[in-house]
């Protein structure tokens, strides 16, 4: 059967009440209602399969823990299981002294006297009793006058006095009564009035404070909108005697969907209370969510009173005990109303909590409340236990704030809006292709793998292992500290190389060293930072976009193709140049890159960075830049006789022998034993020890500011010139058990009678980093043992002359 064409012939509107001078529209609620729960009644009752008593002790555990002080217990007379769960709760004292149970009971006296059993012995009981009073369940239901519902309802209240007095008397239970006409938003308005009037008079008890009667108002169906309701309420409250010996209760249910704003606009119209069931269960469409009423006030700067701090508990509680879920779009609790799939949304919210932190440490800094403010966001997930993870989730149809958001909170990288822009791109193919949510593990990882960011699993082609920048005098006089020499090793496919540049700065002379040696031609056209964790801690997030280089400076900035990067690093220069290798790993792609060549003569294009990755690769030295120059000298020399060319196995002869480095089963100067001592508070050191020294046994002994100087002082003693250490660098080889140091000592000689200084290398490696730097000392010497000796010569000669 469809629809009607005209509703109006088969559905009557409601009668709205004349209140001309209603009130509530202008009020604004600062304070919460009583608030009961009557889950364990009436939301029990709507089940398929009502809680067992063991799920009805966990309900109403956890309705404790929310602080709720009165809550509807039972129906006892309704079932046994009900009538044993009150008394249970009584006998195993599981009721705090100020916490009132109600138990709900219909107007027939056999029925109420078994409810007054069922709390006897409890400290503070609420008897609720119930008769229908509308005219459609008087003429169709019950078939009962006005006059005989009015009386039906005084008689029983009367019951109700008698008995829960003579349990006072017995027991000392204290009692409180409600009164609830049914249907009361289908009940003429003045008749509502009279029979409540009746019932209030037949109690006869009805005072201030804890004495006060309760008439419960329920909209058991909802038939008219919230304000229709609000303004029933009102009338009622205007037009009841003794209203101060009164507790207007509401009980809404949500035929009409607007439970919520009806219990609302009722508060406003004058009650006292609420009554209600978490998440809305009960019968039909459910009661009113108290949970919901709760969170509404709370988010005005009132506190509800109840407290709902972990709230995904009180789901899993009742979901468990209801058999029902909590719907994912549902108020406050559901798994996506704290979640933005809308780019725009998205964008908002990101923006949000960018202006919100600077607001609030400019709040703390005043001393000022730091208000919540945020797109979208009503509510501080927060407050309610739950974390941002899912603030922001994406899909097909979400926008780069969204993911920028993530990977900020997750990876603490705040992107580039253009950045933001490329990243988003790649997240939306990954999304298209397929057809899926995108979760936070995807978009990190895809990030991982775009930018080569996080670890060796994300690694690229080129991977940078160590660096060292300096600077230089420029060739055209400009001052030094305008041009930087970049002088590191890299990892090429695999294979370490060494490469060095210039530039104006850092990243330009490490751009200039990768055109150079590996022909990756880059330039640089946005650069930003910015500090992860300003503690101790820090570290420096770098982020570039780099593009090809062309002759002219408007087409590079205009280039329509540029790659990203990022860096991180506790240097800054250092996180600049990861993101450089970030960005240029996402340009080279998959071509060839230039191999090493080893062709050394005079007119070759090779340099002393291809020597130096060379001895890299071969045993393991990353070679400092003086030494990497020194020793590209020493190959031109040796090689002018094989017409500039020399292979990898003569390179490396020829370094073992010019800078006396052997393994340790063939070494020519060795560490066999030695001592140092501090000798005082200076810092100063005695070394003392047995080494070979070119192949020979020698014993040695001397001081100095440490063991370095005082090998060096040691050597002086059988001198007649003077060394000094002009360089000292180390580095580590290997990992774990199988390091090694390896140290580099470049020492200046000065021959008797202050002949001008020259200079010379000794490298060495020891699994123990003093050893390895007195081996590094001894290896130099063993050039200047013979110079001194023809120097000694040379001045006897003289001498006899």
């Amino acid at each position: 059967m469809p629809m009607l064409a005209d509703p109006s012939i088969k559905y009557q509107p409601y009668t709205p009440l004349q209140l001309p001078d209603r009130q509530w529209p202008s009020k604004v609620n600062r304070a919460p209602p009583i608030w009961l729960s009557t889950d364990l009644r009436d939301g029990n009752q709507a089940l398929a399969n009502p809680m067992t008593i063991a799920q009805k002790m966990v309900f109403f555990e956890t309705l404790l823990k929310c602080g709720f002080k009165e809550i509807e217990v039972a129906y006892p007379a309704a079932s046994d299981t009900d009538f044993k769960f009150v008394r249970m709760l009584i006998e195993e004292k599981r009721i705090p002294d100020d916490v009132w149970i109600q138990v709900l009971t219909p107007a027939r006296e056999d029925l109420i006297k078994r409810t007054v059993d069922a709390v006897a012995g409890c400290k503070r009981a609420i008897i609720h009793m119930y008769n229908a009073t509308s005219c459609l369940f008087r003429t169709v239901v019950f078939r009962n006058s006005q006059e005989e519902t009015l009386k039906l309802a005084v008689k029983h209240a009367e019951i109700v006095r008698k008995l829960t007095d003579q349990c006072t008397a017995k027991h000392g239970t204290v009692f409180r009564y409600e009164y609830s006409p049914e249907t009361f938003s289908q009940t003429e308005p003045e008749f509502a009035i009279q029979v409540c009037e009746a019932v209030k008079a037949a109690w006869g008890k009805a005072g201030l404070g804890d004495e006060r009667i309760i008439f419960n108002l329920p909209a058991t169906v909802e038939i008219g909108p919230p304000n229709h309701y609000a303004d029933l309420i009102e009338h009622f409250c205007q037009n009841i005697s003794e209203r101060e010996k009164i507790i207007i209760s509401l009980h809404p249910h949500n035929d009409r969907g607007t439970g919520i704003a009806a219990a609302e606009l009722g508060i406003l119209a004058g009650a006292d209370r609420v009554e209600g069931c978490l998440f809305g269960n009960g019968e039909r469409t459910g009661n009113v969510d108290l949970v919901n009423l709760a969170l509404n006030l709370y988010t005005q700067g009132v506190h509800p009173k109840v407290d709902f701090s972990d709230i995904q508990a009180v789901i899993d509680v009742v979901t468990a005990c209801n058999d029902l879920p909590v719907h994912p779009r549902h108020p406050y609790a559901g798994e996506l109303v704290f979640t933005a799939f809308s780019g725009s949304h998205q964008d908002a919210i990101k923006k949000g909590f960018e202006a919100q932190r600077v607001r609030h440490e400019q709040a703390e800094r005043e001393g000022q409340p730091k208000y919540w403010d945020m797109p979208y966001l009503p509510i501080d997930p927060a407050d309610l236990g739950c974390t941002y993870e899912a603030v922001i989730r994406v899909n097909a149809q979400s926008g780069k704030g969204g993911i920028a958001y993530l990977v900020q909170q997750h990876l603490g990288l705040d992107m580039p809006r253009k950045m933001q822009i490329s990243f988003y791109q790649v997240v939306q193919d990954i999304a298209d292709r397929e057809a899926r949510e995108m979760t936070v593990e995807d978009i990190t990882t895809a990030f991982r793998k775009t930018y080569h960011f996080g670890g060796s699993a994300y690694e690229g082609r080129l991977v940078l292992k160590s660096f060292k920048i300096s600077s230089e005098p420029a060739a055209n006089g400009e001052a030094v500290d305008e041009r930087r020499q970049f002088d590191g090793t890299i990892s090429v496919d695999g294979s370490l190389r060494v490469i060095r540049g210039d530039g104006n700065g850092p990243l330009s002379a490490f751009l200039d060293a990768l055109r150079t040696h590996l022909d990756i031609n880059l330039t640089l056209r946005e650069y930003t930072e910015h500090t992860i964790d300003k503690h101790q801690n820090a570290q420096a997030a770098s982020f570039v976009e780099l593009v090809p280089q062309s002759e002219d400076i408007k087409d590079t900035r205009r280039s329509a193709e540029s790659w990203w990067g990022v860096g991180l690093d506790a240097d800054i220069a250092a996180s600049g140049l990861r993101a450089v290798l970030s960005a240029a790993n996402n340009a080279i792609g998959d071509r060839t890159l230039p191999e090493l060549k080893l062709s050394v003569g005079f007119s070759s294009l090779s340099g002393q960075a291809d020597i130096a990755t060379a001895i890299l690769y071969s045993l393991k030295l990353e070679l400092p830049r003086r030494l990497q120059a020194s020793f590209f000298e020493v190959v031109q020399r040796a090689a002018r006789g094989s017409g500039g060319e020399i292979s990898y196995d003569a390179l490396v002869i020829l370094f073992r022998e010019t800078y006396g480095y052997y393994e340790e089963a063939e070494a020519r100067f060795a560490v066999k034993n030695f001592k140092l001592e501090h000798l005082d508070a200076s810092g100063r050191a005695k070394l003392s020890g047995n080494f070979i020294l070119n192949g020979k046994d020698v014993a040695l002994e001397g001081e100095g500011n440490g063991p370095l100087s005082a090998a060096v002082e040691a050597v002086n003693r059988g001198l007649d010139g003077k060394v000094s250490i002009r360089e000292y660098v180390e580095h580590s080889i290997g990992e774990g058990s199988e390091v090694k140091a390896a140290s580099y000592v470049e020492i200046a000689y000065e021959s008797p009678g202050g002949n001008p200084k020259w200079t010379t290398w000794g490298v060495a490696i020891d699994h123990d980093i003093t050893a390895s730097g007195l081996k590094a000392v001894l290896a130099a010497t063993r050039a200047v043992e013979k110079a001194d000796e023809a120097a000694r010569a040379a001045a006897a000669a003289a001498g006899q002359q």
